[in-house]
């Protein structure tokens, strides 16, 4: 199928694409990568009646490091982040989780922004950025304002964008060098989208960890305070104390009613608990 007809716009800068969202009578939606929006326009899942392209603003594109966080802007693409252009903070965890988005022609022109606007639950960064402890910059013709990963993602399919504003940029907090990383996937084959994802950020050093069940038909499950899945306790054996009772339960307080599902999603993030204690 070929989409139907809509207008384009690719506009100068910044500025000039927040007063087209701002502006337009008409429904609009905003083309990056185009990884997601391209076959749902070819599919007619989506009809808008203007798209405006963000791919050739050079400010979407902006990386630097600010204090203890790594800013990128909102075009960067997986590509650049998996061949190093970009400054990995999280000490590898970024570059391996963009390394295994899908194929490589996807990875050179999909971009981080994009993904996360689109949010879908089996997406990487979705779960990733949020184990990560990531914020979001959005903006508009208004200003602009911060929010974190966790109010971001709403729903499956769903963030908390509203008319006529963007991501603009992405915050990622260092990882302490105290800090284990692991992220599991599961995948019927390379290169689709996972019906399971593990990510855990655990640091014993201070008890901490930040756990997340992501690929489910919802907003990704966070557990900023995950001690519950441990024990009560966040110590060196983290990896022999945790709990797959306590994970099932908080799927199927999220809907998740299928027991073999549950299944799945457990044993993947235990996966990922074993991967972190590596």
């Amino acid at each position: 199928m070929k989409p139907a007809s809509f207008g384009y716009e690719r506009p100068r800068d910044l500025q000039a694409a927040l007063a087209l969202l701002g502006g337009a009578e008409v429904s609009t939606k905003i083309i990056a990568g185009g990884q997601s929006l391209g076959p749902m326009l070819n599919l007619r899942l989506v009809e808008p009646q203007m798209i405006v392209d963000i791919s050739g603003l050079d400010e979407l594109k902006q990386v630097e490091r600010r204090g203890d966080e790594l800013v990128l802007g909102a075009c960067v693409t997986h590509a650049d982040i998996e061949d190093g252009r970009v400054p990995d903070v999280t000490r590898g965890a970024m570059q391996g989780v963009a390394g295994n988005i899908a194929y490589r022609a996807v990875r050179n022109r999909g971009t981080v922004g994009g993904s996360l606007s689109h949010a879908d639950p089996a997406a990487d960064w979705v779960s990733a950025l949020s184990a990560l402890g990531a914020k979001l910059t959005l903006r508009s013709l208004a200003g602009a304002r911060t929010v974190t990963m966790e109010e971001f993602i709403v729903g499956a399919l769903e963030s908390a964008l509203r008319v006529g504003e963007i991501v603009e940029t992405i915050h990622v907090p260092s990882r302490p060098a105290s800090a284990h990383w692991g992220y599991v996937k599961s995948c019927r084959k390379t290169g689709e989208f996972a019906h399971a994802i593990g990510a855990v950020l655990i640091d014993p050093s201070v008890a901490t960890a930040r756990v997340v069940i992501g690929a489910i038909d919802a907003a990704p499950i966070v557990i900023t305070n995950a001690t519950e899945l441990f024990g009560g306790r966040i110590a060196g054996d983290y990896k022999e104390r945790f709990e797959g009772r306590v994970a099932d339960l908080l799927l199927v307080k999220a809907g998740v009613a299928n027991a073999a599902h549950r299944h799945i999603h457990v044993n993947v993030l235990k996966r990922a608990v074993r991967e972190a204690a590596a």
